[in-house]
């Protein structure tokens, strides 16, 4: 059976991958640390959709930054690394956005994907070695860890709900 899927949550979907453009072109860059919110929008559907709009999301955002505001050369690697992203914190959080799942759902985030995947990413786009690379974006991880789960555990307690009632959910 198939699940049907309303305008409102299509225009919702929509307004989150623009959200999560927008959102890509506001984040905080030092030498070696990027702090970012477009894990946000991300979420936020992973949360009220499931994870396969979480990752709808994660995945048609990255390929639209790609294509209005290039970076270097589109590597659907990230693009990959954006829809788990996604998926993860539907997986997560869809039934249940507690404190724990929140926490949970970024640690799988930020070491799985973004310290072991992006870091194979970016090995494997530039030639670094693996674990010289690894090491270095320890403290980028570390950072948008706290950031992450700070961030979502305010857009949970205040922002979700009021999104659940416009939804009907």
């Amino acid at each position: 059976m198939h699940a049907k899927i309303s305008a409102k949550s299509v225009s919702m979907i929509g307004i989150m991958v623009a959200m999560e453009v927008i959102l890509a072109r506001f984040s905080i860059h030092t030498w070696n640390l990027k702090i970012g919110f477009t894990f946000l929008p991300i979420a936020v559907a992973a949360i009220l959709y499931g994870p396969v709009a979480g990752g709808f999301v994660g995945a048609i955002g990255d390929v639209v930054s790609a294509v209005l505001f290039p970076v270097g050369a589109y590597f659907p690697g990230f693009t990959l690394t954006a829809y788990l992203t996604g998926a993860v914190f539907g997986f997560f959080l869809k039934k249940k956005a507690t404190i724990p799942n929140i926490i949970l759902s970024v640690l799988v985030v930020q070491v799985l994907i973004s310290q072991l995947l992006n870091t194979y990413w970016i090995s494997f786009l530039y030639g670094s070695p693996y674990w010289a690379l690894f090491a270095t974006r320890i403290y980028q991880t570390a950072a948008m860890t706290v950031v992450q789960i700070v961030s979502l555990i305010l857009v949970v307690k205040k922002l979700v709900p009021v999104l659940k009632r416009y939804e009907g959910l």
